[in-house]
């Protein structure tokens, strides 16, 4: 017997995904300044990781357009120093010092922020570290450390604010992966596993918002390596087709990702093809064009920032 409802839905699958398809080209090719944007006014951003770098960036980017930012942080001298930069211009912040690693810290600290009136609709979880060891020369303890604050953490944080996101049927959260998420880089052991967990949990939180049917928006960016000190030395191989990106240029791309409820960000765009490329290559072919492009060799020069914070 012949299930017109499956043949249907086939039919309907196909014809969406060239829909989707033609949608995201076009997307693509249209300048950002066509696209779009939601007002990010009337936001409360909680972002980890604020006392420096793309943390800090974000936020006084974010504050400059209206938005109201809690800034956690573990450097409590450079967390209030990117929020005495928001109050300059008349941005609103408030600080909390805080160790990301520590569970009990993140669920503490959270209901602190609620009493104090902090409304978060929108979550960015940016902190992360990195040993940059050789995965048999990392410590136990950085290795355990760089999965709490990398990945673990937001499941804490996620777990602290979506309940009241969900309630009001109305929020975003982001997470800082890396293109190290996606692929593997030698001397990035614990980075990458903790990096490629991230990405995954933000793919499932998403797919259960929608299955929820709730407007509650997912981004995760994953970026090449970014000059903000946490990988100093690293080196790209054809830095006009792979650069090391500028905190600046990073920051808009992951403002305009917010603003248009992109699910995901890879940054440079050329990370598309070349995971693209992963995915459809043999193994062999794979690891070949890593060697050819620089990434076993990238970390071969890294010294990191001195000592490992929260970035």
């Amino acid at each position: 017997m012949i299930d017109f409802d499956f043949i249907l839905e086939t039919v309907v699958t196909i014809f969406l995904s060239i829909y989707y398809l033609m949608e995201g080209t076009v997307k693509a090719i249209l300048p950002m300044s066509w696209t779009p944007k939601k007002d990010l006014s009337q936001e409360t951003v909680l972002i980890t990781g604020a006392g420096n770098g793309i943390g800090r960036a974000l936020a006084i980017s974010l504050a400059k357009m209206g938005s109201t930012l809690i800034l956690w942080d573990i450097n409590k001298e450079g967390n209030e120093e990117t929020a005495a930069e928001i109050k300059k211009f008349g941005g609103r912040a408030t600080t909390y010092t805080i160790d990301l690693s520590k569970r009990d810290q993140i669920y503490a600290t959270a209901e602190q922020v609620k009493k104090d009136g902090g409304d978060v609709t929108m979550l960015v979880n940016n902190a992360g570290i990195v040993t940059g060891k050789k995965y048999l020369q990392c410590p136990d303890g950085l290795i355990e450390k760089s999965m709490d604050v990398n990945v673990m953490s937001h499941f804490w944080t996620v777990k602290a604010f979506l309940p009241e996101m969900l309630e009001k049927d109305h929020g975003h959260i982001v997470s800082v992966a890396s293109s190290a998420g996606l692929v593997g880089v030698n001397g990035l052991a614990d980075y990458c596993a903790s990096k490629f967990a991230a990405v995954g949990f933000l793919e499932s939180l998403n797919l259960e918002l929608r299955a929820m049917h709730k407007s509650i928006e997912t981004t995760v960016v994953c970026p090449f390596y970014i000059n903000t000190g946490l990988f100093d030395g690293v080196k790209s191989r054809f830095p006009s087709i792979l650069p090391i990106l500028e905190t600046d240029f990073a920051v808009k791309k992951i403002v305009e990702a917010i603003q248009t409820n992109q699910p995901a960000l890879y940054t440079p765009r050329v990370l598309y093809l070349l995971i693209a490329l992963k995915g459809f290559l043999p193994v062999k072919a794979g690891l070949l064009l890593q060697r050819y492009f620089g990434t076993t060799s990238s970390m071969d020069q890294f010294t990191g920032r001195k000592p490992v914070k929260s970035d």
